[in-house]
């Protein structure tokens, strides 16, 4: 009982793909690549399959929850695997490894099953075509998507809990990048000899079934096939099982290798590569096998091109430019906003800077604080050269014009750029929260390779989800008025000038918002949370000020920075004020990345010190 406690607490370690270091940020790159191949490339043939009428056959319906499954399966082990690349510690817990086992085999036992539906489509096409569209009917193959599901999921509940009943009172390590059956059960020290037998005969009855069923099925093709007169025709009827035939062969190939033999003959290094090979190798190509041996495939994909093609042009022509009216309607007060703006702009810029250089210069400040208080400035210095040179240039020369793709790409900055300042907030309120309420575990939780991949995974979702609201943008239709009435491009005074339908864009936004706006909010409350209540725990009131004023920085932009968003975005768009919104954005565009540098720099003796050491650097360089 207590070697089973030490499990459940402890969680395991995964050794990777590799433990030489210098092999790590190499596969790291490789592995990302190929991930990003695997999701672009099964989501152009779901999007390709759903915008084009003649591929909603059975088939194609298969095929793209086959691309689904495929980024559900590989998004269950390699971004856990990416991050282990970048980290030392390579920990999973108990339940994580339990999580991810489950997933895992739910996942690629659906692939399986669907591969047999296919298969038995093939069947029915070839040897029955004048019943196929009786026999593959629509409720037909839904059913068989839900049986499908169903089966994999249980299969895999059972496996998962007949892992959870294990011992693992030795080694912790699993030589592995992710928890599979073979090498967990590798680990235990109970006895596993009844939970291979069930294993084993439980995965003969999941897995072998539609095995069997592919086998049974291209035997009656080939039958069928080798009966057919013509050269010409045999060859037709079987090239539509070519693509098929070949995602077959590498995905049961290499999982017969890895699961269907004793314990006894694991291999460690073969089986990484066998394993590579259906849950990463397999998923990549499955896009290209499917495009590049099928004509329908490959006309779907080239007609989704021109659909997209064709709403650019239809967007362009229908509107060349919007005019960004900004301050247009107040001319005496022009040469008073151009100065006001230029100057905040210049005192944005030297502020931000000096802060970047201070923490580049003082050995002092290079911890996780410092690190991200660095990067959010480097993020305000460019939120404010994506919307302020505009500002000015319109002020100065009156031309207020702006051309369809200028507002786009300003509002995918924008929108991006004001993620990333959410996401760090969040993080830097993370890291407060660990240096005050777990000061002992602070350098080993906030590691270097930590504190990089968590700006690396702010970056990633804020420029991921702005690409997705400006690509759906993109769609619209502006037929009326091409006005703004606002300095730059914001989405509720697009919205308002779209004469497209935008429920879809505001539903998509609003769930957005949701997760990149309440997510980020919540770990700075549950953050704030813990901190007062471990200050508050402090019997000294000198030390519970010394504590807190850590965080008062931080605070007064968090402050600021929620207050202004959620008076612009968090309402319905019919209640849009463009005076007000101009207002209120001008607070978080300008004023708030202005007053950053001040308030992290006055209220922080450390940043007014290397402010101090760098002003006497820079003198001492000039004498």
């Amino acid at each position: 009982m207590e070697t089973k406690n030490y499990s459940s607490d402890s969680g395991f370690i995964l050794l990777g793909i590799s433990s030489n270091p210098q092999l790590q940020k190499p596969l790291f790159a490789i592995f990302f690549i190929m991930y990003l191949v695997i999701v672009m490339g099964n989501l152009l043939i779901i999007l390709a399959i759903h915008s084009d009428s003649r591929l909603q056959t059975p088939m194609y319906f298969f095929l793209s929850n086959l691309s689904f499954t495929d980024i559900c399966f590989t998004t269950v082990i390699m971004p856990k695997m990416l991050a282990n690349l970048l980290s030392n510690t390579k920990a999973i817990s108990f339940v994580g490894c339990l999580v991810q086992m489950y997933f895992f085999m739910a996942c690629g036992n659906t692939d399986s099953y669907l591969l047999a539906s296919m298969a038995i489509d093939r069947l029915v096409a070839i040897c029955n075509p004048f019943r196929y569209d009786v026999v593959m009917n629509p409720r037909r193959c839904h059913l068989m998507l839900l049986a499908s599901c169903t089966i994999s999921h249980l299969h895999s509940l059972l496996r998962v809990l007949l892992m959870s009943r294990l011992s693992f009172c030795a080694s912790h390590v699993i030589k592995h990048f992710f928890c599979d059956t073979q090498p967990v059960l590798k680990l235990s020290c109970s006895d596993t000899s009844s939970s291979q037998i069930v294993v084993m005969t439980e995965t003969l009855a999941v897995i072998a079934t539609p095995f069997l069923c592919i086998l049974f099925s291209y035997l009656r093709i080939i039958i069928t096939v080798l009966r057919i007169p013509s050269a010409a025709g045999k060859w037709k009827a079987f090239s539509t099982c070519g693509s098929h035939l070949t995602v077959v062969a590498l995905f049961y190939g290499s999982i017969i290798y890895v699961y269907f033999r004793p314990l006894s003959m694991y291999s460690v290094v073969k089986d990484r590569v066998a394993t590579v090979m259906y849950t990463v190798v397999t998923p990549m190509l499955n896009p290209f096998i499917y495009s590049l041996r099928n004509k329908d495939m490959k006309r779907g994909l080239r007609k989704l091109r021109d659909r997209i093609h064709l709403m650019a042009i239809r967007n362009q022509t229908s509107i060349s430019d919007f005019l960004l009216l900004g301050f247009s309607d107040h001319p005496e007060q022009q040469p008073l906003l151009f100065g006001l703006f230029l100057a905040m702009y210049l005192v944005t810029m030297l502020g931000n800077l000096l802060i970047i250089l201070a923490i580049a210069s003082d050995q002092h400040l290079h911890t996780p604080m410092y690190f991200f208080l660095a990067n959010l400035s480097f993020v305000e210095t460019c939120f404010s050269c994506t919307i302020v040179p505009k500002v000015l240039v319109s002020i100065k020369t009156q031309h207020h014009a702006i051309s369809h793709t200028g507002c786009l790409m300003q509002m995918y900055f924008f929108m991006a750029l004001t993620l990333l300042d959410d996401f760090l907030l969040a993080v830097m309120a993370y890291d407060r929260y660990v240096a005050i309420c777990l000061p002992l575990h602070y350098t080993t939780i906030m590691c270097p390779q930590r504190c990089l991949l968590l700006v690396a995974t702010s970056w990633l979702c804020a420029h991921l989800l702005a690409f997705s609201l400006t690509l759906l943008m993109a769609q619209f239709s502006f037929c009326a008025s091409h006005s703004i009435p606002h300095f730059f491009c914001d989405v509720p005074p697009l919205l308002k000038l779209a004469c497209s339908d935008t429920q879809i864009y505001q539903d998509t936004m609003l769930t957005e918002a949701v997760f990149t706006g309440m997510i980020p909010l919540t770990c700075v409350l549950v953050s704030y949370a813990h901190i007062m209540h471990t200050i508050l725990r402090i019997p000294s009131s000198g030390r519970k000020h010394k504590v807190f004023s850590t965080c008062g920085s931080h605070l007064s932009v968090v402050t600021l920075y929620y207050g202004t968003l959620f008076l612009v975005y968090f309402r319905p768009s019919s209640s849009y004020s463009p005076d007000t919104g101009m207002v209120v954005s001008v607070i978080y565009t300008m004023v708030t990345p202005m007053l950053n540098p001040f308030i992290y720099s006055l209220r922080n003796r450390d940043m007014k010190g290397a402010l101090w050491r760098l002003s006497g650097w820079r003198r001492y360089s000039t004498l």
